[in-house]
């Protein structure tokens, strides 16, 4: 039966379903969870109506306390793709002074990839990477997650929090397990699943505790 809802009232009553339904499509309760860890997973579910990603998600114990602080500290965010940055509230911009980058577009990117023969991901992350990051937000290209791990182990890149949640094929499971065994502060779902809606509504969650 369609329901005769209010506009504003359509996301407090598909949360209000989640939970309803979390125990049984899950067999977990949200008490069994750190309560910002299941605010996080819950926009999740929200955004993807993937009950089952509750299994893959991951949480460094850091990731959360490092993700609020690059937000409150104005520091900016980037996005692999632009269907990540759009995705993301404003409140990072008009609240905290904060910007979304994403420069996979730029010309200048374009032209770099083709000179070295990488990816324009990588390469966009590589040259955003002095830009005053505090988070990093992959939804799409494994390869800037990749690029994103091996800038911080080289010491070049330092952002407070990694959301790496790539989607494919293609190294997006490697990539993500190169993640959490690199032990930096991070959320990301395991296995071939992730995309733009996750990554969006990852922060977007952060953004809400801010």
């Amino acid at each position: 039966m369609i329901q005769d809802i209010r506009p504003e009232d359509i996301e407090r009553e598909s949360f209000r379903i989640i939970e309803e339904e979390f125990f049984a499509r899950t067999g977990r309760r949200p008490g069994d969870f750190d309560a910002r860890e299941f605010a996080i997973l819950q926009r999740v579910i929200h955004a993807t109506g993937d009950f089952s990603l509750t299994d893959s998600i991951r949480f460094h114990p850091q990731a959360i306390d490092r993700g609020l602080a690059a937000i409150r500290a104005g520091r900016n965010l980037y996005a692999d793709v632009g269907m990540v940055a759009a995705g993301i509230g404003s409140k990072l911009q008009t609240a905290f002074g904060g910007r979304v980058i994403c420069r996979v577009g730029d010309e200048e990117v374009a032209r770099r990839a083709r000179a070295t023969g990488r990816t324009r991901s990588e390469t966009a992350l590589e040259m955003a990477s002095g830009d005053n990051v505090g988070i990093v937000a992959v939804g799409n290209a494994p390869t800037a997650l990749l690029a994103a791990i091996a800038l911080v182990q080289r010491g070049t890149f330092a952002p407070d929090l990694i959301v790496g949640v790539p989607v494919g094929f293609v190294n997006a499971a490697e990539s993500k397990d190169l993640l959490v065994a690199a032990g930096l502060p991070a959320i990301t779902v395991l296995g071939r699943r992730g995309g733009s809606p996750i990554a969006a509504a990852i922060v977007n969650a952060l953004l809400k505790m801010a």
